[in-house]
């Protein structure tokens, strides 16, 4: 069982940002967009080594759902109709603190493959 423990999720009204707040203080404000393309769905970190995908066109996508998955993680589902990725208080929080490093790094892949956060096309 993790040692990190959220005391508020909280979804924006526009839907597009998550705020999670622990129970140590710290508070992240997470982009739905990050949430989704760094998904820990196997749909996008694939089933093992080198399976991971790139997902392109998803700056617009929201937040409609989240259930609690027993009681270490939430299910968080998107507009898109995705919503395999079960986020434990362990990813959300490192999502919290190296998100910037890992969507720039999302953003480098997109560029390498020629993909848009605007322009949906099949995930590779």
């Amino acid at each position: 069982m993790s040692d990190i423990w959220p005391s508020e999720l909280r979804v924006s009204k526009d839907r597009q940002r998550l705020v999670v707040t622990f129970d140590d203080g710290q508070s992240f404000d997470l982009s739905a967009e990050l949430l989704r393309v760094l998904s820990p769905s196997a749909e996008v970190q694939g089933h093992g080594p080198g399976q991971k995908v790139t997902v392109p066109g998803k700056r617009n996508v929201a937040i409609i759902s989240m259930m609690p998955t027993g009681n270490y993680a939430v299910r968080i589902g998107f507009d898109d109709m995705h919503d395999t990725g079960i986020y434990t208080w362990t990813y959300l929080r490192e999502l919290g603190e190296r998100g910037d490093e890992l969507f720039s790094a999302y953003e480098d892949e997109l560029r390498e493959k020629g993909m848009s956060r605007d322009t949906a096309e099949k995930p590779r």
